[in-house]
């Protein structure tokens, strides 16, 4: 079985989009994302805030604004759970030019949970159906739902799968845990296989996929998926979707070198848009959590960025990390 460093073997391409991570795959990020890493397919934007009739466009829409992204073919998500408010959005996006928007109900967030929205809506299936009710009737765009195996049991989502048949979805995009679980514990695949037979929509996988090696293995128990998201698997090692696509993955200094790239990059796009080092830095210190394991025998160094108080200091840490890659 192929390792991280080996291409995938022949065969038809997976379609691969890069997953929503809120706070960290914006505009900026998956532009700049597309350009040094190959081998995503699409994107999908984190959701767009549910505020009413969005008295605030401009604010509201930035991130996925068509002139600003230049990147990925870009899915707006949406995480409301008021059919009024949600075409309201709707429509503004469709103006914008989007032919298909995607349906929040995964998002385990203890806050969202408990206003109902994302996976905290898998409990009450009457309230889906109510929306998507008066919704599909009146949407001009696709849509697609992004969900997990339920909120408290998988059981939620099993039951409500064959009711979705009566829409015309363009896919269901499927994370194998449970709302409850946040990102804690293994995926339940034998919980996702029971789901694909429940639904005449595409189904697609979300959910750690970190390695080539696990990529096929998911591929070999699931024939009938053809596409893929991943989202932290990506950030941990931005070559992955391009080695998942049949490129080879580069040596450690190329890899380092590149990485570095990219991370100048964003650090100068950052730094010209967001408001101070305070935020600059926790932007940064965001998605180290992730990059750090593409420096393995380096994890001790995500203590000392995360510790990081200036601009000065945190530059004076990820410099150990260029040095000693791009000469190693």
């Amino acid at each position: 079985m192929p390792d991280n460093h080996s291409p995938v073997s022949a065969g038809p391409p997976p379609y691969l989009t890069l997953a929503p991570l809120q706070g960290i795959t914006e505009v900026l990020f998956r532009n700049l994302f597309a350009r040094h890493f190959p081998g995503f397919d699409a994107a999908m934007a984190p959701f767009v805030k549910p505020q009413g009739q969005a008295r605030f466009p401009d604010r509201l829409l930035r991130d996925i604004l068509p002139e600003l992204n230049g990147g990925l073919p870009l899915t707006p998500q949406l995480l409301h759970n008021d059919a009024a408010n949600f075409l309201a959005m709707a429509n503004r996006i469709a103006d914008l030019g989007y032919r298909e928007i995607n349906w929040n109900l995964g998002c385990p967030a203890p806050m969202i949970v408990r206003k109902r929205r994302g996976s905290g809506l898998l409990p009450h299936p009457e309230s889906i159906l109510a929306l998507l009710d008066q919704v599909i009737p009146r949407l001009r765009l696709g849509l697609s739902i992004k969900t997990r195996l339920g909120l408290h049991d998988k059981g939620e989502l099993a039951a409500l799968l064959p009711r979705l048949d009566q829409y015309p979805l363009t896919g269901i995009i499927i994370h194998p845990r449970l709302g409850k679980q946040l990102y804690e514990g293994r995926p339940d695949l034998d919980g996702f296989a029971a789901c694909l037979p429940l639904t005449r929509h595409p189904v697609a996988y979300n959910g750690d996929i970190v390695d080539v090696a696990g990529f096929v293995a998911l591929q070999h128990r699931f024939p009938q998926v053809d596409h893929w998201m991943i989202g932290r698997g990506a950030l941990a090692d931005p070559f992955l979707p391009g080695v998942i696509k049949g490129m080879a993955a580069p040596g450690r200094a190329e890899k380092t070198r590149r990485i570095r790239n990219f991370h100048d990059e964003l650090y100068a796009a950052y730094r010209e848009r967001l408001a101070g080092p305070s935020h600059l830095l926790g932007r940064m210190k965001q998605l180290w959590a992730y990059l750090i394991s593409s420096f393995p025998g380096r994890e001790k160094l995500l203590k000392k960025i995360t510790k990081a108080m200036s601009e000065d200091q945190y530059r004076r840490i990820v410099e150990q990390l260029w040095d000693e890659g791009e000469t190693g």
